[in-house]
C-alpha cells in the first residue's frame, strides 16, 4: 500500500522530500523508480502521464497536487471506484485572496494608466483617481468566499454567484439561474469556477455583452474559461475596459499571442496561488491512510459536479 507521485510539468524531488520527512514510514516513490505497481493505492498527481491509471491493478485513491482537478477529470482512465481529493486550507485561500484584491487595486486606482503616464513622462494628477467598485465573484467555494470576505472587509460592494446560496454578511449572494441580474450589478468581474464542461467558454461575448459596459475582468481560475478572440474584441468595442489574466487556454503563453502587447491587458504567469508543499503533504497522507483504513477522504472531489 504506497504512493505514487507523477507529473510531466513539475520537479517533484521536493515533494517527495516532504513526503518521506512528514512521515517515513509511508512508502512514496515516483513513476520512474523501480516499484512494483501493484503495491500502489495511491498516485498523486499533476498533468500526469496519458494511461497512468491503468498501469495500477490496485489503486484506490487519486489525490491532485493542487486545487485544481480538471487535469485529472479529463482522463477518460479514471476507474469508476477511485476516491478523488484536491488541496484546501489557507495556504491557498490567503494568497489568491491577495492577488485578486491587488489585482482589483490595480484597476481601482488606475496603476495601468499611470504606468503609460510615466513612460511618456506625462503628469497627470487626476481630480478622481479612484474608480467605484462593485465586484462580483463567480464561484464563491472556499477561495471565492475568502476573497468575497476580505472585500467587504476592505470597503467594497460585493455580489457572488454560486450554485448554492451563500449567507456572508454584507456580501450578495445569487444563484446560477440568476447570472443575467449577477452581472448587470457589476462593475468588476472576478472569475474564480471550477474547470467543469458546463464554464468551458464562458468567458466569451455571449457573456460580456450582459456586463455593464466597461467592466474590468479578472480570471484566476482555468484558461478554458475564455475565449481570447472575445476578450480582445470586448475591449475594443469599450464593453470591457480592461482584463488582468493569470490563466490561458494554452500554457505557456505563445509569443505570439496579442494579450503580450496590449495596452489595457495585464498577464501574469499563472502564479495566482501555488501550492505549499508543507500544507499539501499532511493532508494527502490522512487521506491515503483513511482509505488504507477503509473510510473515505474528508476532502473529496464530486465527480458529477467536478470539483
Amino acid at each position: 500500500m504506497a504512493i505514487l507521485i507523477d507529473s510531466v510539468s513539475k520537479n517533484l524531488n521536493p515533494w517527495l522530500k516532504a513526503f518521506k520527512s512528514y512521515d517515513a514510514q509511508v512508502e512514496v516513490y515516483c513513476y520512474d523508480d523501480a516499484v512494483a505497481l501493484e503495491k500502489i493505492t495511491t498516485a498523486v498527481v499533476w498533468n500526469h502521464r496519458p494511461g497512468l491509471f491503468k498501469q495500477l491493478p490496485n489503486l484506490k485513491l487519486i489525490a491532485s497536487l493542487g486545487a485544481g482537478v480538471d487535469h485529472i477529470m479529463n482522463d477518460p482512465d479514471i476507474p469508476p471506484k477511485v476516491s478523488i481529493t484536491r488541496i484546501v486550507g489557507e495556504g491557498l485561500s490567503g494568497p489568491m485572496s491577495n492577488f485578486c484584491i491587488g489585482a482589483i487595486l490595480h484597476h481601482q486606482r488606475q496603476f495601468d494608466k499611470y504606468l503609460i503616464d510615466q513612460s511618456n513622462k506625462t503628469w497627470d494628477q487626476e481630480p478622481n483617481p479612484e474608480r467605484g467598485m462593485k465586484v462580483g465573484i463567480m464561484g464563491m467555494g472556499a477561495l471565492g468566499g475568502d476573497l468575497a470576505e476580505k472585500l467587504n472587509n476592505l470597503g467594497f460592494k460585493v455580489f457572488g454567484l454560486s450554485q448554492s446560496r451563500k449567507n456572508i454578511p454584507h456580501v450578495v449572494s445569487y444563484l446560477s439561474a440568476e447570472l443575467d441580474l449577477f452581472l448587470s450589478k457589476i462593475n468588476i468581474l472576478v472569475v474564480m469556477l471550477p474547470a467543469t464542461e458546463s464554464t468551458r467558454g464562458i468567458l466569451s461575448k455571449k457573456l460580456f455583452d450582459k456586463l455593464n459596459k466597461g467592466t474590468y475582468l479578472i480570471n484566476v481560475a482555468r484558461g478554458q474559461h475564455q475565449v481570447d478572440e472575445d476578450i480582445i474584441d470586448a475591449i475594443e468595442n469599450e464593453q470591457l475596459s480592461g482584463a488582468f489574466l493569470d490563466v490561458f487556454p494554452e500554457e505557456p503563453l505563445s509569443k505570439q499571442s496579442p494579450f503580450w502587447n496590449h495596452p489595457k491587458i495585464m498577464i501574469t504567469p499563472h502564479i495566482a496561488v501555488v501550492t505549499k508543499i508543507n500544507e499539501a503533504v499532511p493532508q494527502i497522507i490522512a487521506s491515503h491512510k483513511r482509505m488504507i483504513a477503509g473510510k473515505l477522504p474528508e476532502i473529496l472531489v464530486d465527480r458529477m459536479k467536478g470539483y
